[in-house]
């Protein structure tokens, strides 16, 4: 009986461990949406209908992209626009790839030291703040050039429901409310009192914006040509001098997209395609996939402080490369293959330790044979032709440069930040550059964004991208990882805590409360110096996975208004 009585006891502790495993059980992971064709994510719900609605008329993944991008530029002015630039990867149904740079360009009187007083030290606030901060804009060229080449649609025909988005207004929500209020002062500053931004905008009003709605009937009637030679473009430049700019109307007539060969490079089973430079994206992404490469990286878990110092240290060595070596192609010459070389990329994590951090001050860039923002926006495209492309476009910092052109209804970008003001002294995402990333005239500034498509077996799998300024980088990367190492859906991927480091200032960055607190000690007790003041979101990631039956699921980021649509 006794024996018995210790059998029954065992039993029903079994019983009540295994119920109490059940009841502790982590939740089902969340599923995004999915779709059986097509699907658009972006930033707002209203841009992703606008672009769904041209795939359903027939449209592609380019007459989509030129659909969404307006409308993000309408409903999402903290970085959608026509005052910005942005790069667009694209993998066709049929296995051909190739990208698209509209980056803004520097203008022609602009000059390597514009933003340093007569000591030699930055002006930081003249490259971040006002007209002069402003590059020539390269969203209209980009999404013209890649939908005449690829479209099937009028671009009137895309446009209009845009426009009518533009006069019928849209619903404020609260985070955007919020953002307004917080920058109202500075529009005011900056543009006067009588700036549409001016007004009070409460979360739940409708806003009408019908001078934006006039500039893109006008675009839509005369294309590209009206933004960079027509009406829109001699407003543009009068407005930009008349507040101290320089941009000229023989710049934007000058102004041209560059057709360019992606980043593609193996990882694993996966193919890599991502942005080429000046995009530092594609580059810094491959660089510190290869330097995991040889880790088994499951085997570490996911989250483990082992996981985290891999990753870490592999960023700090491409963030110390990135800021040395990449600029504009058109105007440096940038050792990609030497870069990616698998033998170097070894030597590059010859003294990593799991013991203990190496420290920033000891890693300078690599020594190789050779002679950007937080206010960015991403959007993802899959069409039912199996069509896909990957696109971030940005303002850089939230409202650009708050310049708004109140005769043609959208912000100016402040770009010229992205450059190397004066080499050694970090921008405002703390990225420190060299002379390769220089200002001059008709040059392309450096950026972090990594709009990327993965493909697996030869087939398309995951369109993957996000805004977040020098964080974009490390976020895409994670989100790849999570899919690719983890099994992670697309949702549960996007959604998964991220954490950040990119060699100066030389600190660990976690999601405020995401990671547990031993965690963040057993850094610490490493040498790891973690930022403990209030991080900022990192990134917001707007991604598509191919489902194994072949249908879409859309991961949608909840750290802002990002929606799904497909069908």
């Amino acid at each position: 009986m006794k024996s018995s009585g210790i059998v029954s006891l065992a039993l029903s502790l079994s019983v009540l461990i295994f119920s109490c495993g059940k009841k502790e059980e982590v939740p089902s992971p969340k599923i995004g949406l999915i779709a059986e064709k097509a699907m658009v994510v972006s930033a707002r719900e209203e841009a992703s209908q606008i672009g769904l609605k041209i795939l359903q008329k027939g449209g592609n993944a380019f007459d989509a992209m030129m659909a969404t991008e307006m409308a993000l530029a309408v409903t999402f002015p903290f970085a959608g626009n026509l005052g910005g630039g942005g790069f667009m990867v694209y993998r066709m149904a049929d296995g051909s790839t190739g990208s698209i740079d509209y980056r803004e360009k520097a203008p022609m009187a602009a000059s390597k030291d514009m933003f340093l007083d007569e000591n030699g030290d930055f002006l930081s606030q003249l490259s971040t703040k006002g007209a002069l901060a402003s590059g020539v804009p390269g969203t209209i060229a980009g999404i013209f050039e890649a939908q005449s080449k690829f479209g099937k649609l009028k671009p009137s025909e895309i446009l209009q429901p845009v426009i009518d988005l533009a006069k019928n207004g849209f619903v404020v929500t609260a985070a955007q409310a919020d953002r307004l209020k917080r920058n109202r002062e500075t529009f005011i500053d900056v543009n006067g009192p009588h700036t549409f931004f001016a007004r009070e905008i409460r979360a739940g009003d409708t806003l009408k914006i019908p001078v934006l709605a006039a500039t893109l009937e006008r675009i839509a009637k005369n294309g590209r040509d009206e933004f960079y030679t027509g009406e829109t473009a001699k407003i543009l430049a009068r407005y930009i001098q008349e507040k101290g700019g320089i941009i000229t109307e023989a710049d934007l007539a000058s102004y041209q997209a560059v057709w360019r060969d992606p980043i593609i490079y193996p990882y694993r089973d996966l193919k890599i395609i991502s942005m080429a430079p000046p995009s530092s994206g594609g580059v810094t992404l491959v660089q510190i996939l290869k330097m995991l490469e040889p880790y088994d990286l499951q085997a570490l878990g996911h989250h483990s402080p082992e996981y985290i110092q891999l990753l870490v240290e592999a960023e700090r060595r491409a963030y110390a490369d990135r800021n040395y070596y990449l600029g504009d192609p058109d105007f440096v010459k940038i050792p990609v293959n030497e870069l990616l070389d698998t033998e170097y990329l070894k030597s590059r994590m010859s003294n990593f330790s799991f013991e203990k951090a190496t420290r920033s001050s000891e890693i300078s860039q690599g020594n190789i044979s050779f002679a950007e923002s937080m206010e960015t926006t991403h959007y993802s495209i899959v069409d039912a032709e199996g069509n896909a492309v990957s696109v971030t476009t940005t303002l850089n910092g939230a409202y650009g440069s708050k310049v708004y052109i109140d005769e043609l209804g959208f912000f100016m970008n402040n770009e010229m930040d992205d450059f190397s003001a004066k080499p050694g002294v970090p921008n405002m995402f703390g990225l420190i550059g060299a002379a390769a990333n220089s200002i001059a005239p008709g040059k392309r500034m450096l950026s972090s964004m990594t709009p990327t498509i993965v493909e697996k077996d030869g087939k398309l799998w995951i369109v993957v991208g996000t805004p977040g300024g020098s964080t974009i980088i490390t976020s895409v990367l994670q989100t790849i990882l999570n899919v690719a190492e983890f099994g992670m859906g697309m949702q549960q991927a996007v959604e998964s805590p991220r954490f950040h480091h990119q060699w100066l200032p030389d600190l660990v960055n976690f999601e405020p409360n995401s990671f547990d607190s031993t965690l963040i000690s057993t850094l610490k007790a490493r040498g790891y110096l973690i930022n403990e003041a209030n991080s900022p979101i990192i990134g917001k990631v707007d991604a598509i996975l191919v489902l194994p039956d072949g249908r879409l699921e859309g991961g949608a980021d909840p750290r802002g208004d990002d929606k799904a649509a497909g069908f």
